[in-house]
């Protein structure tokens, strides 16, 4: 972490839409509406897609996996934006910083690369229509999914390691919601 960095012990302060307090009751149930929304809609998708036998190609494997992927990435921001809102605490710890950073780094890079191999998989059903199901092969569909949460995690991990890397000077406030990379930069400066 560095001797530096564990000055930030007491963590920071999420400034977020703090600017604006006269809004932030119409962002909390707006936002709330739609988080409620995001919650629904992708666990329908998860659990219809695995209930029904017809649903069972690739395409729907990796739509699950994508639905999962925005529950995942929506859940690690839209909690803590949420309790910013209601104004009851804007602070975050150093350690909570940190992982957040390292989940939605995480969730979008492998959300990146699952795009790439939905892409794939799209390109093979037109593409190559009389091959697709030896193509798309289940086992193939499973190790481009690993292989996509891998990559991911690794990437993740990497970034999150060098920003840790980093020495924090300055400012213990964050001027946004959530910690993310060019925030935690700034906050550095």
């Amino acid at each position: 972490m560095g001797g530096f960095n564990a000055s930030f012990g007491e963590g920071f302060i999420l400034v977020g839409f703090s600017d604006w307090p006269q809004l932030e009751l119409i962002l909390f149930v707006f936002i709330s509406i739609f988080y409620s929304l995001t919650l629904i809609g992708n666990t329908t998708i998860i659990a219809l897609s695995r209930l029904d036998p017809r649903l069972h190609t690739p395409m729907y494997f990796f739509l699950c996996h994508l639905s999962f992927l925005d529950l995942c990435y929506t859940t690690s921001t839209v909690p803590q934006l949420l309790i910013n809102l209601s104004g009851l605490d804007r602070t975050i710890s150093y350690g909570g910083c940190v992982a957040q950073l390292f989940i939605v780094l995480a969730l979008g890079s492998i959300e990146s690369m699952l795009l790439v191999v939905m892409a794939f998989d799209r390109y093979a059903a037109v593409c190559r229509p009389l091959h697709y199901t030896a193509i798309m092969h289940p086992l193939l569909c499973l190790t481009l999914a690993i292989a996509a949460w891998m990559g991911g995690l690794m990437n993740s991990l990497i970034q999150t390691s060098l920003m840790m890397a980093m020495p924090l000077c300055g400012l213990h406030y964050l001027n946004h919601f959530f910690c993310e990379m060019p925030v935690d930069f700034e906050a550095g400066l």
